[in-house]
């Protein structure tokens, strides 16, 4: 309890702090204004488009992701678990929504949350895995195919470890396939959403920069205890400059844009949320469990 304190006021902190720093620096950079200003409404309908887009994506994923672990979702209800879960992931307490997605399949379909904490490492690996390349897709060029071949090798062996082999075999193998291509086109999602409003507010903007730019962005999953990773991405958008060759002023605008804009489709889910009574639906399914 003590440390989900700290950790809560550790995020407020850095929350508070970042927006204070996003305030300061717009006030003092009048170029953030007037790259804002330039943004047409059809760039911002597409980025709608392209995030209920990679909403699909997470849907996909977490179809995977359970399958591995032999358990089948249905449609309708694996896109009510996706949608709730990515809103109380932004908007509750903490990162909350894996949790709450790990608690309603254990009661729901009695999945094996062990197993299912494997499969979400597999899916985090993958992820990882895809930003890495990304991020150093201007150095790498072409040592993507031989890296790529490097890391079939290290699955292979992996699959082959004493204590690994165990728990791959409470897995449905043939779905990683699944879910490594779910993944790929989370990330692939992910680079068009961020190009393009990278390139509404600085033209000069090129797709390489934008490929880069997402694999640094994408790592701050793993750090991130406020909403949407607010102050971490931006963190790790700076540190890798010397990579994307992006400047500030850019990334502060193209920020702020992406968080306006997935705070309107967030609350469009949430109203889905609220028509459907998605939560009173899942919820109830858990408490009949008990």
């Amino acid at each position: 309890m003590k440390h989900r304190n700290t950790r809560a006021i550790l995020a407020v902190l850095i929350l508070a702090i970042t927006v204070t720093a996003f305030v300061y620096y717009f006030i003092h950079n009048p170029s953030v204004k007037q790259q804002l200003s330039t943004v047409s409404p059809m760039v911002l309908a597409l980025v709608m488009l392209l995030y209920f887009c990679m909403f699909g994506s997470l849907s996909l994923i977490n179809d995977s992701t359970v399958k591995l672990c032999k358990v089948r979702l249905g449609k309708h209800q694996n896109i009510l678990l996706t949608s709730y879960t990515a809103v109380i992931n932004f908007f509750g307490p903490l990162q909350s929504g894996p949790a709450f997605r790990a608690v309603y399949l254990k009661k729901k379909y009695k999945i094996n949350l062990k197993t299912y904490a494997f499969a979400s490492l597999i899916y985090y690996f993958l992820f990882a895995a895809y930003s890495g390349v990304f991020l150093l897709s201007g150095l790498l060029k072409y040592w993507l195919i031989p890296l790529a071949v490097l890391g079939l090798l290290v699955a292979y062996l992996a699959s082959r470890n004493k204590i690994l082999k165990p728990k791959l075999a409470k897995l449905d193998l043939p779905n990683i396939y699944y879910l490594a291509g779910a993944t790929f086109l989370q990330v692939c999602i992910t680079v068009l959403i961020y190009f393009t409003e990278l390139k509404s507010v600085s033209p000069s903007i090129t797709f390489g920069q934008a490929v880069i730019y997402t694999g640094a962005a994408n790592f701050a999953l793993f750090v991130s205890i406020t909403p949407g990773a607010i102050g971490f991405r931006e963190a790790f958008l700076v540190f890798s400059q010397r990579l994307h060759h992006i400047s500030n002023s850019t990334i502060v605008a193209a920020n702020v844009l992406d968080r306006a804009v997935y705070i309107v489709v967030l609350l469009m889910l949430a109203l889905f949320i609220l028509i459907t009574h998605a939560k009173q639906q899942l919820i109830s399914d858990t408490n009949n469990l008990d």
